[in-house]
């Protein structure tokens, strides 16, 4: 069996996907079969895998960072928030119905022997085993029946580094409160604490380092600098979804839904250098872009509401008759049509029926079953702005309840405005090459001036980058001994 390492952090977003990530790199580059593994997560960003599971993105990448395929086995449990107090609940891959809050953790030590065939089967696999916590083994008010953090790491002992978010500040009193917290045989998990997303000289650091080791009684694994890898990040809490980005020579508009999910669909266009992919949530920040996308959402109909409160639809439909591309991409594809229905309440907004944009000419039907698959194949004929798409080969995946025509082309259009329900469309090469290169020549530039690139080889690039920062940053021998249970 593998040797396992856990990393737990002082609250949601403190840099353990990204820790987590960067240790798969480092194990591999250091010879190990590795695997990254977390119990349950909670995101609206998720992955279809070959055989048609689905799996938190956020895992994805630690598996593509770990040079491995992503399986669901890195998370049997993936929750998919749908109100503010439900979520849909897949269990190995597979949708297990929609539950309220109180009835999944009334419920979740059911799925306890799912969580721990997952793991043992993967760590007979692995040398060493990366386990990535959820939010905070802190929340005391969740410490029942916990199979996330210091539940799941008692199943399967594991030795914990906690992680604290220095960027946030407040650092020694997240770290030193969130240890005083847990229960003493919790305590004796931790190992070390990492203090991350530091800007600045660690000597400036030392003094508070060295009381807080004093305080807690545990040494500080390292200090890891802020780091500007260019790696998805696991979800809509992601900084480029809430920054103010300029607009470069060529503008990319992302209408930015409260439920807005997959948003990594765009990351290969965020990637040119003279390109800028702005996420918007108001008319004053939509402006004149050169093209508009409505991406994915978990619950269409309630941010297709949102779009026509705000005012973006109408602004939307204005750009299109003005002849801006417009692109749709799953719950945005469904929005641009007719009408929507949700005669079994499959979305649980309460409405059966509402009218879409009708910028494309199908109607939606929402079904209790979920498709869910990865595709590929070349695209049919494309007429209008993105014409250089036909013929050209594609990959990706669909996740979707709604059915909006029986057979569905990977992408549909009418001139500028069009839609597809493939996830990942822009990962295929020459797929982003050429809908930039359309948006240049509409605009009457030059391709060669936003700055193409090899997508793969990025990818590697930032990787590599992530990993030499956190080997810089940690004490990888104190991580070897703790892996060795020698720490």
């Amino acid at each position: 069996m593998a040797k396992n390492i856990m990393i737990q952090g002082t609250m949601s977003n403190a840099g353990k996907s990204l820790l987590c990530a960067a240790l798969c790199r480092i194990f591999k580059q250091d010879g190990y079969r590795v695997a990254p593994f977390k119990s349950q997560n909670m995101a609206l960003n998720s992955y279809i895998t070959k055989d048609g599971g689905e799996m938190g993105r956020a895992q994805a990448v630690q598996a593509e960072a770990a040079g491995k395929t992503p399986d669901v086995r890195m998370n049997p449990i993936l929750l998919k928030p749908t109100t503010d107090v439900g979520s849909q609940v897949i269990v190995n891959g597979v949708v297990r119905g929609n539950m309220n809050a109180t009835e999944y953790y009334r419920r979740r030590t059911e799925y306890i022997p799912a969580v721990l065939e997952a793991y043992n089967s993967l760590s007979a696999e692995n040398d060493i085993v990366v386990i990535e916590g959820a939010g905070s083994p802190a929340e005391i008010n969740l410490r029942e029946n916990d199979i996330v953090n210091m539940g799941l790491a008692k199943l399967v002992d594991a030795p914990v580094l906690l992680v604290g978010d220095i960027d946030r500040g407040g650092v020694f009193a997240q770290l030193y409160g969130t240890i005083a917290l847990l229960e003493p045989k919790e305590r004796e998990r931790i190992k070390g604490m990492v203090v991350n997303k530091f800007r600045g000289e660690r000597a400036i650091l030392e003094p508070g380092l060295r009381e807080l080791a004093r305080l807690c009684g545990v040494p500080v694994a390292g200090v890891i600098p802020y780091t500007h890898a260019d790696i998805d990040e696991e979800d809509s809490l992601a900084e480029k979804t809430r920054r103010e980005t300029g607009r470069k020579l060529i503008d990319i508009a992302v209408i930015r839904f409260p439920r807005i999910s997959n948003f990594t669909d765009f990351s290969p266009l965020e990637r040119y250098e003279n390109v800028s992919v702005r996420y918007v949530k108001s008319t004053a920040q939509l402006q004149h872009p050169d093209m508009i996308i409505l991406p994915g959402t978990k619950s269409t109909i309630a941010d297709l509401r949102w779009l026509r409160q705000s005012g973006l639809e109408a602004a939307v439909k204005k750009a299109a008759d003005a002849g801006v591309p417009v692109l749709g991409i799953c719950g945005g594809y469904q929005m641009l049509g007719t009408e929507i229905c949700d005669p079994d309440g499959v979305e649980a907004s309460g409405v059966r029926e509402i009218s879409g944009l009708g910028l494309l000419e199908h109607t939606t039907v929402f079904r209790n079953e979920k498709i869910q698959r990865q595709t590929s194949g070349v695209f049919d004929k494309v007429d209008g702005v993105l014409s250089a798409l036909s013929g050209m080969a594609y990959e990706g995946y669909e996740i979707h309840m709604g059915r909006s025509r029986e057979r569905l082309p990977a992408l549909t259009g009418n001139g500028n405005v069009y839609g597809s329900y493939v996830h990942g469309l822009f990962d295929a090469p020459g797929v982003s090459d050429a809908v930039v290169n359309a948006l240049c020549g509409k605009k009457g530039i030059a391709f060669d001036s936003v700055r193409a690139f090899d997508h793969a080889a990025y990818k590697e690039r930032q990787y590599n980058l992530l990993a030499d920062a956190v080997r810089g940053g940690l004490d990888m021998d104190f991580v070897y001994r703790v892996l060795q249970r020698e720490a």
